[in-house]
């Protein structure tokens, strides 16, 4: 199946989007390469890969998975406004396939107090775009925005309108979540009964969680005739979040004989994907989360323990294997060799060339002489967190803590930076991570605000890694930091610096940029 089949559901993935909008789940250009190169592997149609009029950023990053990403679809969200249609063609060009997406908002809310227009004013703006779009690329999507809550008879005027300016496309978004599987399924099949020609485009929805129902009213929609489901990996987005592409994937293909349709998703590669996207945003999966949870495939009462030895079908609709998880949970130990390794990595859903692999080998071997157990989770942790503390400028050498019962805590640290050169600095603290801190921003000089501290266990038992995401805020910038290890203080100091050498990254950035203008002028 592709992405224009109308006998399979196209998977419209907008992690590196709508995802990316969600509060602390902005990321670096690197780490939107490692997911839209997951998204690839996932086999998902189409990736958005961004909003190119919301920052230079932005329009770096859509236009750098244009140009590296093969396979989907690549996707960048414009407004119905001449710049922005320009600069997202000018991002995604460089695709060997790719899309135009416009929207407008259309319901009378939004008209009213949000555009300040009337519908004629909205009808004419919505139809040039999508003409403009379409001179400049052969696949256009357009999303009436809110459309949950516009009057059906402009709905249909807008969407009959921009079909026939040539839009390939057409979104039902339902943006605020307000809608219900019934009534939404209602929408669908009004929209195929009474837009002419419509059966040219391919119907798609967008539905928000506010109220817990995005992955239901999506699926309503497939019911009804959609054909396409824009989607997130954990359902991460703005407010409660999107509809969770694992969980509606794993809807269609278990109760494929009650939708009749599939997807063209590698499921097995549904749980590696999940663990890095959750890495990189620091928005960790609960334990209870449908299809990727810890507890997804989990039996504790005795009753379900029963069956389960029986036969598996008793209390499983699907088999953990299914979605990348192996029933085998302890793994490996510090005598498993180098091909054992690498079995166990592509179980786990990971693809890995010669080099990450030796990388992610030679860590798992300092990991495990430390370790009593190794876990699936902990191979997982040291994948998915490569790259958080290899992107410099500035690495920890040498760190050492103190503390204890009416004891001052302390911290002393050694850098060193990717010019040559080491700094040695320490600092007291009300506690061992405080100290840490303040002897990280001594050494560089960058003094930040720390807003959130979150530390969760890896695995279980008493030498579990532990996992820490910090949130800070700099210069009226938020950025957020992850950090792992066997030590605390250790991990802490890992999602510190990592934020600092994010700083250092952004000004480099400005600089170069201010540089650039001043030659241009």
């Amino acid at each position: 199946m592709n992405e224009q089949s109308r006998n399979g559901v196209i998977i419209f993935d907008t992690t590196l989007r709508d995802g990316e909008q969600a509060p602390g789940c902005s990321m670096t250009l690197r780490e939107k390469l490692r997911i839209a190169s997951a998204l690839r592997d996932l086999r998902v149609d189409i990736i958005e890969a961004g909003f190119t009029a919301a920052s230079p950023g932005d329009f770096e990053s859509v236009e750098a998975i244009a140009g590296q990403i093969e396979g989907p679809v690549i996707c960048g969200l414009a407004r119905c406004h001449p710049g922005d249609i320009e600069q997202t063609w000018q991002a995604v060009k460089g695709a060997a396939r790719s899309r135009i997406h416009v929207f407008v908002a259309t319901s009378p809310i939004h008209r009213e107090y949000k555009l300040n227009i009337d519908r004629d004013t909205l009808l004419k703006r919505a139809v040039e775009s999508v003409h403009m779009a379409r001179e400049l690329c052969t696949d256009v999507e357009f999303s009436a925005e809110d459309a949950s809550r516009t009057e059906p008879e402009f709905l249909l005027e807008v969407i009959t309108a921009v079909l026939e300016a040539g839009a390939t496309t057409i979104n039902l978004p339902d943006t605020v979540g307000y809608s219900v599987p019934a009534e939404y399924a209602e929408l669908i099949r009004h929209i195929r009964d009474h837009v002419p020609g419509i059966d040219k485009a391919i119907l798609s929805v967008h539905c928000h969680d506010d109220l817990g129902m995005a992955v239901a009213n999506s699926l309503a929609a497939v019911s009804a005739g959609a054909r396409q489901i824009e989607c997130t990996i954990n359902g991460i987005g703005e407010r409660a979040g999107n509809c969770a592409l694992e969980e509606v994937v794993m809807a269609l293909k278990t109760r494929t004989g009650f939708f009749g349709v599939d997807t063209a998703i590698d499921t097995r590669k549904l749980h590696s994907t999940s663990r890095l996207v959750s890495s990189v945003t620091g928005m960790q999966v609960p334990r209870n989360k449908a299809i990727v949870g810890d507890n997804a495939f989990a039996h504790e009462a005795g009753i379900h323990q029963h069956g389960m030895l029986k036969h598996a079908s008793t209390y499983e609709i699907m088999r953990p294997e299914d979605v990348g998880i192996s029933r085998s949970n302890l793994v490996l130990g510090k005598h498993s060799g180098r091909h054992a390794f690498r079995e166990r990595v592509g179980e786990l859903g990971f693809e890995l060339d010669e080099i990450e692999l030796n990388r992610a080998f030679a860590q798992f071997k300092r990991l495990a002489d430390r370790k009593k157990e190794m876990f699936d989770a902990d191979i997982e942790s040291i994948i998915v967190n490569a790259d958080s503390t290899s992107d410099g400028p500035w690495r920890i050498q040498e760190l050492h803590s103190t503390a204890g019962t009416g004891a001052i805590c302390g911290a002393a640290i050694c850098l060193q930076h990717e010019d040559g050169k080491t700094i040695n600095e320490s600092a007291v603290g009300d506690g061992p991570v405080e100290a840490c801190f303040l002897a990280l921003e001594a050494a560089t000089g960058i003094s930040m605000d720390l807003k959130h501290f979150k530390v969760h266990s890896v695995t279980i038992g008493e030498d579990s890694q532990g996992d820490v995401v910090v949130t800070v805020e700099y210069n009226g910038r938020s950025y957020r930091g992850h950090g792992v290890s066997l030590d605390i203080v250790e991990a802490s100091a890992l999602a510190y610096l990592e934020v600092i050498n994010r700083v250092c990254r952004h000004a480099a950035v400005e600089v170069n940029r201010a540089a650039e203008n001043i030659a241009t002028n």
